[in-house]
């Protein structure tokens, strides 16, 4: 449009421009500008302009009263152009822009239970790409704590843009400021509940998602964790940048208000459910969830400071680092309940066999599993236990002196008393057994087991220090030494000369009535023994061979030479087979049968028959 000659001209002209495009009277003008000629386009908005320059020149009230209706009917149609230019460029993101492009990702260690499928988002299909780019970002395993991670995406085309920010400069300075936003972000809204649609982010309530069962949480936290990524370093900061282009200058912090009136619903329901998982109630299957969650939050919080820096975003920022405290606390409740729930485990039937307990296996892979995050546990945990540091008069409680543990870690420490108090539960689920040997040798197998979690487990063997695993080794070995005692005392003394003999000449007062006996007691008694220990069990490969070495070692050269000394007195009476009913290699054999936990004897069955 040439510059008008004076205003009369000016604004006459102007006014026609903006008539002409009104849509309530001409069908033609139900076109869309923007979608139409450059020329065209220009020529509308200087008429806008010149319009908006007669108003704060024109004083008669019949001027005033046309440029009024000519500004009414020009920010009609702008905004319905500004709708229209929004809505053309509703397309959500590509999926290639909705992956996470940081190396971060949290541990996956999972306790007892199998990976679960993630290909669960209830608005996905097999073929979605998205879904697909979503799942690959789990191969990651590295740390992140950088905002380089930031990727702002182009929304739209530059030329889009400019033309919404042309629009939107002279619908503010028309005083349309709260019609301009309104228009914008309801648009803009409903791409990112797509987005989020997407990302299988559902609209649940914090009551919706503690009602949740635990199988289904953690599905939805792998995904939330995945999601919230996506949502904070890409999806809400390019949100942010279009907000920028388009707003930015044209009015006080005017960008901030259509960013925040934009993604603060979306925001606090992404926040809602991290929130809702902090504050559900604790159990220990939970824990390392928990720490997912806080290591994600963690990560995700120096880009949130950047998304959200604004005054008007202080609230997302206050939630975020309220939830991360929250997390961590819960972590460490957790923890504390988890130890006092191991102090007080109240199974009271013996395990078969005297086999390793359930509740030693789930205790270590309990702590295997803490070992893996010990980066976050060992900033969470900062103390030593409460309980155990200090003698008590509770016989239900044990004493443990931490004052031996020197150099080691409050998170270490913590270990430490669990597997302390872990024995402490296993001794007395000991005492249950009626056989003594037999509660040797489950507690042989059990702080076996506990010691070599620890020496199998990199993480956890360098957090536990090596004198206390030396302390655990020699508990086994104790109880391996108690159960030879409890067990194969009363064998040998069959086979000790003492008690034998009769007055007279050594070389021939043998009384053979009394080697008889000794005999049948043997006989009697390593058959019981065999008989109930080959249904014991030592699941440790090389602790049973071990085991089954240094009974040998004292078992067969004791019989080896009792038998040397005495057969002949048994051989030169009647029926010597009632007496002598095994040979050394019968024993030697039988010895292999021990700690199988076969329900029927092998070797020793045969030659009783």
């Amino acid at each position: 449009m040439e510059p008008p000659e004076n205003d009369a001209v000016g604004f006459d002209s102007a006014e026609k421009i903006i008539l002409r495009w009104d849509s309530t009277v001409s069908e033609e003008a139900r076109e869309k500008i923007f979608n139409g000629d450059r020329h065209e386009i220009d020529r509308y908005l200087q008429a806008v302009d010149e319009i908006q320059r007669s108003m704060e020149s024109t004083t008669l009230s019949d001027d005033q009263d046309k440029a009024n209706s000519a500004i009414q009917i020009a920010m009609a149609r702008l905004e319905d152009e500004f709708r229209n230019i929004l809505i053309a460029h509703t397309s959500a993101i590509e999926a290639e822009s909705l992956t996470d492009p940081s190396p971060s990702s949290v541990n996956s260690g999972e306790f007892n239970l199998p990976e679960e499928d993630y290909h669960d988002t209830p608005t996905s299909t097999d073929d979605d790409s998205l879904t697909k780019e979503l799942d690959h970002q789990e191969s990651s395993t590295s740390s992140y704590r950088s905002t380089n991670s930031i990727r702002e995406v182009d929304l739209m085309p530059s030329e889009a843009i400019y033309d919404l920010r042309c629009i939107a400069e002279r619908m503010i300075s028309a005083g349309y400021l709260r019609e301009c936003i309104q228009v914008y972000c309801s648009v803009r809204k409903s791409v990112v509940d797509s987005s989020f649609r997407k990302l299988g982010i559902e609209k649940l309530s914090i009551g919706d998602i503690q009602r949740l069962d635990w199988e289904t949480l953690e599905t939805k936290i792998r995904r939330w964790i995945r999601a919230a990524k996506v949502c904070v370093r890409i999806l809400f900061a390019s949100e942010k940048k279009l907000c920028e282009q388009i707003f930015d200058g044209l009015g006080t912090a005017t960008d901030d208000a259509c960013f925040m009136e934009t993604i603060k619903g979306p925001a606090i329901q992404l926040f809602n459910f991290a929130e809702a998982i902090s504050i559900s109630r604790r159990s220990p299957e939970k824990l390392f969830k928990i720490l997912d969650l806080h290591d994600a939050l963690s990560d995700l919080l120096p880009d949130i400071e950047i998304v959200f820096e604004s005054k008007s975003s202080e609230s997302i920022r206050v939630q975020a680092v309220e939830i991360l405290s929250r997390l961590g606390e819960a972590a460490r409740g957790i923890l504390s309940e988890f130890e006092n729930a191991v102090l007080r485990e109240p199974s009271k039937v013996p395990v078969p066999g005297g086999t390793i307990h359930p509740l030693t296996r789930y205790v270590m892979n309990y702590i295997s599993l803490i070992s893996d995050y010990k980066q976050t546990m060992g900033e969470l945990i900062v103390s030593q236990p409460s309980t155990g540091s200090r003698y008590s008069s509770d016989p239900n409680t044990p004493d443990m002196d931490f004052g031996d543990l020197e150099g080691q870690t409050p998170l270490a420490l913590h270990l430490i008393w669990i597997i302390f108090i872990l024995q402490f539960n296993l001794e007395g689920k000991a005492k249950h057994y009626r056989d003594n040997s037999l509660a040797h040798l489950f507690m042989m197998n059990n702080v076996h087991y506990i010691v070599q979690k620890i020496k199998g487990s990199p993480e956890l063997g360098e957090m536990i220090a090596d004198n206390y695993v030396r302390k655990l080794t020699g508990k086994f070995r104790i109880a391996a030494t108690s159960y030879q005692r409890a067990t194969w005392v009363r064998v040998l003394h069959c086979l000790r000369d003492e008690g034998l003999h009769v007055s007279g000449s050594f070389s021939s007062g043998v009384s053979k009535s009394a080697l008889r006996e000794r005999f049948k007691s043997f006989n009697a008694l390593f058959e019981e023994v065999h008989r109930t220990q080959s249904t014991w069990l030592i699941p440790d490969t090389q602790l049973r061979e071990e085991l089954r070495i240094s009974i040998s070692e004292k078992l067969i050269p004791a019989y080896r030479s009792f038998l040397g000394r005495f057969r002949s007195h048994i051989e030169s009476g009647r029926h010597p087979e009632n007496y002598i009913k095994y040979t050394v290699e019968d024993l030697e054999n039988a010895v292999l049968d021990f700690f199988e936990g076969y329900a029927v004897s092998q070797h020793l069955r045969r030659r009783s028959q």
